[in-house]
């Protein structure tokens, strides 16, 4: 759930109520104060409670949203919030517990083997920054498989397949685009050979509709989920059971019709008696609307109704033919039973963030993505919502999903991520000397400590250059090579290569290259390597 929508003179009305009737000790705040003109200290997630009341009725309550959204709701909106300094130690695991509950299922940050995941369930969207090598990508994976697993496991590969479904990884570059990452018009091979266009969801739409699906499921009555599956197992053994090109079917009218195709989508039909169009596509999820509403739906006009349409149109006659004739077969049928569906956590993983224009890219979900936007108060029309089965419906990001982007701070197209997109995420510096751990993935004992003393050195010696500094050091990643190449092999393939664009035009970059090789511990820069590689 995110923060209701409430308006100023509220918020002020609450302070005021708060005032007059105090504040219940389970609504005291451990964690932020939000502090009036006149400086008193409010607890901001129980103002929002009240001001909710005031403006909208119902009880006040502080579920649906934590203390971090509710600081970044007051801190949006021009108010004052200070962090309370008071906090014992144990008061501050406390909160983190009751806090997270709403994120985290109830279950706390505690069960979390990475530092970094209780950040990301925090801030919703994150980005790792920092040199190249520095292992951000990897260090986006660990925290995707630590979530995902609760905590079991920080490697993905020891992921379940069904687990493995809740992570997504893209890579953005300067051809990316909104048909990519949303929706978009792509070629599709028609039945009779032509070429024509259909709407096709991208990498990120497909994703977050697992994600809807999910949420949605985990928050919907028993008796609506059974009616849903009873449907599903309707329409399957329906299907299943006819034979396609063969068994047909009628239309109030008497227009003949038989099945020709059946995808996750779309009905194929032929209609053998109409000159004017012999197929047709219809949408299978209009039939499964109509069977799932319970409704009897005696006549087309019914159906029009149903969907909120002015006019009816061809395709909802054979929907019709089809709905009858589903019932019909399904007078049998017993209520499936299930289970209640456990809210999981979806982690998409931009890598590469700002090699991609973002607004071009994310096109009207620059607003959906925003923490403070998540769920129904953020949806949007897409671009494309004219050509949806139903275009009135808008898209929305659920609560359940998390981003984490990479980027590197030296790359020249570090400037395409504009001021809007960074007040959306959260940044945090992924320093050389952070990730060395990474090193642990060499076996060779001998072979990693000899690695790490190369990378402290060469690391050390880039800092002694004056127009370097932090964000030019190498990472652990580059030294991960070494499972497959050698120490020389290293320097000269990758490390000095790099190097070299990094001192390109400094003064004397002959002396700062071989100052660079010598604390790497490339021995044949002593015969002129290092001078001949930067004269060519």
């Amino acid at each position: 759930m995110a923060i209701p929508k409430i308006r100023k003179d509220s918020i002020l009305s609450a302070l005021k109520f708060i005032d007059e009737h105090g504040i219940p000790d389970k609504h005291k705040s451990t964690q932020y104060e939000l502090i009036s003109s006149d400086n008193k200290k409010y607890p901001p997630k129980y103002v929002i409670a009240v001001a909710n009341h005031i403006e909208n009725g119902g009880e006040i309550v502080t579920t649906g949203y934590n203390a971090v959204e509710a600081k970044n709701y007051f801190e949006s909106h021009g108010f004052k919030i200070q962090t309370k300094q008071e906090k014992t130690e144990e008061a501050k695991i406390s909160s983190e517990l009751n806090e997270s509950q709403d994120i985290d299922g109830g279950k706390g940050f505690g069960n979390y083997k990475n530092p970094y995941s209780k950040l990301l369930l925090e801030s919703k969207n994150i980005v790792f920054r920092g040199a190249p090598g520095t292992g951000k990508s990897y260090l986006a994976k660990q925290i995707a498989a630590d979530i995902i697993s609760d905590g079991y496991t920080e490697q993905y590969i020891e992921l379940t397949d069904e687990q493995k479904q809740q992570i997504e990884f893209v890579q953005f570059h300067p051809s990316y685009d909104y048909s990519d990452f949303v929706e978009g018009l792509r070629p599709k091979m028609n039945e009779d050979g032509s070429i024509g266009f259909e709407l096709r969801d991208g990498v990120f739409k497909s994703f977050v509709e697992k994600a809807r699906q999910n949420f949605e499921n985990s928050h919907k009555p028993k008796e609506i989920r059974e009616r849903e599956a009873s449907v599903n197992t309707i329409m399957t053994n329906f299907f299943s059971n006819i034979r396609l090109e063969e068994d047909e079917f009628k239309t109030i009218k008497g227009s003949k019709f038989t099945i020709t195709n059946i995808d996750d989508k779309r009905i194929y039909i032929a209609i053998p008696g109409n000159e004017t169009v012999d197929k047709l596509s219809l949408n299978i999820d209009e039939i499964r609307r109509m069977l799932e509403s319970g409704l009897n739906f005696e006549k087309v006009s019914d159906i029009t109704s149903f969907f909120g349409k002015q006019f009816a149109t061809q395709n909802y006659s054979y929907d019709y033919a089809l709905f009858k004739a589903i019932k019909a077969k399904a007078l049998n049928v017993t209520k499936t039973d299930v289970a209640p569906e456990e809210l999981k956590k979806y982690i998409f993983i931009i890598d590469e963030i700002n090699r991609g224009e973002i607004s071009k890219i994310l096109g009207e979900l620059f607003f959906a993505i925003d923490p403070g936007y998540r769920g129904k108060s953020g949806e949007v029309a897409t671009q494309y919502s004219n050509m949806h089965a139903y275009p009135n419906e808008k898209f929305y990001i659920p609560e359940n999903v998390f981003i984490i982007g990479t980027m590197n701070d030296i790359d020249r197209s570090v400037d395409s991520f504009d001021f809007a997109m960074r007040r959306r995420f959260r940044f945090i510096e992924v320093k050389a000397e952070s990730t060395q751990n990474m090193l642990d993935l060499l076996e060779d004992v001998q072979l990693r400590r000899e690695a790490l003393a190369r990378m402290d050195r060469l690391n050390e010696e880039i800092l002694k250059v004056d127009d370097l500094n932090e964000n030019y050091q190498i990472g652990a990643a580059y030294f991960l090579k070494l499972k497959n190449i050698s120490f020389d092999d290293l320097w000269n393939d990758y490390l000095k290569p790099l190097l070299q664009d990094y001192v390109h035009g400094l003064y004397d970059e002959q002396g700062i290259m071989k100052g660079f090789a010598k604390a790497y511990g490339y021995q044949a820069s002593d015969e002129g390597d290092a001078d001949e590689a930067i004269e060519n």
